[in-house]
């Protein structure tokens, strides 16, 4: 008889525990966390540098060394820089465009080998930490509201948050490289409003010399590199951190489709 009673008293405890997990956890937006995907070699390696918290995190999302696809969380009003080497033996020129724009031209960027692009030696790094205004200056990138972003002061919000990288080699490799440069321009040395998506604005003005150089790229690229950088809020939702409420959905995106080219379930029916 006792055996029974304790039997019943810790189902009773079970289900009022139960019970008080339900009615908790009520308001709170659960999402699956994506499947881990590891961090493939790429030839040449980027990455984005905080000034405040150094190199950040990447969660990637496609392991394909040739078409590599990552999210990053970003901090707003954090000053950053893309860092990127060449682990080649070949000279390598690399179009980079941020929320859509080229870093170099300013222009709207569909990441072609005709674009303005950098230049990268055998085996160099280069770092590029702003708008490139003049052939000694930049200004710096940051992480801003969208509404902010450089991209949006020309009213292009087509493929916001996102730094997209394209690589070419060149049609017939030189020897006797001098330092790192770009082709046709002078290369660069080594609450509510947390909410909205983020863009990248345009900073105070950097000293940046630089040095132009002749570069014939290939028609097509070896390698594509595309960061999403994210609220952490959006993280989130999207199941790349921990758990948290629903933020807003953002725009569709020409650089980062949401659904990697699949169909969507259905909106769920209100019954």
């Amino acid at each position: 008889m006792k055996f029974r009673y304790l039997a019943f008293v810790l189902t009773a405890i079970l289900a009022i525990s139960a019970c008080a997990n339900t009615n908790s956890n009520e308001n709170i937006a659960v999402y699956p966390s994506l499947p881990t995907i590891s961090r493939p070699y790429l030839p040449i390696e980027v990455n984005v540098q905080s000034d405040a918290s150094g190199s950040l995190p990447e969660f990637p999302v496609s392991g394909d060394t040739s078409h590599y696809r990552a999210y990053l969380q970003a901090s707003n009003n954090d000053r950053y820089r893309i860092r990127v080497s060449n682990n080649t033996g070949q000279r390598v020129g690399v179009v980079i465009a941020v929320d859509g724009r080229n870093i170099i031209s300013g222009q709207k960027s569909y990441l072609q080998n005709t674009e303005r692009m950098y230049i990268l030696n055998p085996h160099t790094s280069g770092e590029y930490e702003g708008w490139r205004t003049g052939s000694n200056q930049v200004n710096r990138f940051y992480f801003s509201e969208a509404v902010d972003s450089y991209a949006a002061a020309w009213g292009d919000h087509s493929a916001m948050g996102v730094i997209a990288m394209s690589v070419y080699p060149e049609v017939r490799p030189i020897i006797n490289y001098g330092r790192s440069m770009m082709k046709g321009v002078p290369a660069s040395p080594s609450s509510a409003a947390r909410e909205a998506a983020p863009g990248t604005g345009y900073g105070e003005t950097t000293y940046s010399p630089s040095v132009t150089v002749n570069f014939k790229p290939l028609p097509e690229p070896i390698e594509k590199v595309f960061l999403k950088y994210e609220w952490r809020e959006s993280l989130c939702k999207k199941g790349i951190l921990s758990t948290c409420q629903n933020p807003p959905q953002t725009n569709e995106n020409r650089f980062w489709p949401s659904n990697d080219g699949y169909a969507p379930p259905p909106p769920r029916r209100r019954y």
